[in-house]
């Protein structure tokens, strides 16, 4: 009885925004601020320039590839908290295939593309890597992929922010960051000239998302992989290798992660830092995924209103005397009302009273 319309979800999460954003409205005024003026503000840092505009767009890329990347894995039944982790080594590993590749490889447009090739194969397999270890470990250990991917998550944090601050710091780096990448590998500007967003990364995003879809939906494998982890007695009755195919499900979300971790690199910093510092794209690609109701191509709207947020969240941050907490907790209140009904409507689908997928 909690199943739903692909039109009445996206009812739902109009009418959630909108009512999150009237309450976030009341707050700011109780705070001694002008509600209309952080409307407005709210509005320009989404769309209200073409630098908003490719700001938005840059948080959409990396929401849909992430988003995408926990979907893959809560479609199968398994839940993948670790993108954020599978993101950062993912995102490491581009730097370190490009900075030891570049010396062999002519400098220029070719070997810009080549490399960057190069960066996103190795994001790809760094991703994947990551993430099949706590599919291993709940396959043939039992472990809980909550618990372990969680925890891989620090691990990630950690090891690649001692990487960073050690042995791979970049030589006279005041900070703890590593060489730059050499500046023919680079994502094109080919529609706005923000030195943090191409439109190449948007399509990359795409691309992988309708990929993903096509492969979820009209595919054996995907067939067998959403009925292994939503009707393991019906998939083991078919021949299907439950084990076998949680490894392969977490593995393929760790690389969809990793490949975000790739374009985060190559697009937005040109460089890697201490992941410490980094956004929590893997944690909110959680929310993401479940607005979208973890459909890979609900993913693109749930995606494009979360980056909207995020380029008004920093829009206000840099021009208005609003705190940034404040800020967050409106962006945070919107999160809440519009992932709700997806959370009480997955609790229900657990307990046998409806919400089944769309």
């Amino acid at each position: 009885m909690l199943t739903v319309s692909v039109l009445e979800r996206v009812v739902i999460s109009a009418v959630a925004t909108v009512l999150a954003l009237l309450i976030g409205m009341v707050i700011v005024a109780g705070a001694g601020y002008d509600p209309a003026v952080f409307s407005r503000n709210l509005l320009d840092g989404a769309v209200g320039s073409e630098a908003a505009i490719a700001r938005t767009l840059m948080f959409t890329t990396l929401f849909v590839l992430t988003g995408v990347s926990v979907s893959i894995a809560f479609r199968a039944g398994v839940f993948n908290i670790g993108v954020h982790g599978q993101f950062i080594v993912g995102g490491f590993a581009t730097v370190l295939a490009i900075l030891q590749t570049a010396p062999v490889l002519p400098e220029g447009p070719i070997g810009g593309v080549v490399l960057l090739l190069v960066g996103a194969l190795a994001a790809i397999v760094a991703g994947g890597a990551y993430a099949a270890v706590p599919g291993v470990l709940k396959a043939y250990g039992g472990a809980n992929e909550i618990v372990t991917t969680i925890m891989l998550n620090f691990i990630a944090i950690g090891i690649v922010g001692w990487l960073v601050e050690g042995p791979f710091r970049g030589a006279d780096q005041s900070a703890p960051n590593t060489e730059r990448l050499p500046e023919y590998v680079e994502l094109p500007q080919l529609i706005y000239s923000s030195p943090d967003f191409s439109i190449v990364g948007l399509v990359v995003a795409l691309t992988v998302t309708v990929l993903i879809a096509v492969l979820v939906r009209r595919t054996s494998f995907g067939y067998e992989m959403v009925t292994s982890g939503q009707q393991a007695s019906a998939a083991a009755y078919a021949g299907v290798d439950a084990k076998r195919m949680v490894v392969v499900t977490m593995t393929l979300s760790g690389m969809v992660a990793g490949l975000a971790g790739a374009v985060f690199t190559v697009m937005i910093q040109g460089y890697y830092s201490d992941p410490a510092g980094i956004g929590s794209y893997g944690y909110d690609a959680i929310a993401v995924s479940l607005l979208a109701a973890n459909n890979p191509l609900g993913v693109i709207p749930a995606g494009l209103l979360f980056g909207s947020l995020d380029s008004a969240g920093s829009y206000i941050g840099i021009s208005s005397n609003v705190p940034a907490q404040l800020i967050d907790g409106v962006v945070g209140l919107v999160v809440l009302f519009v992932s709700a009904p997806e959370l009480f409507r997955m609790a229900a689908k657990r307990i046998g009273l409806g919400g089944d997928e769309q």
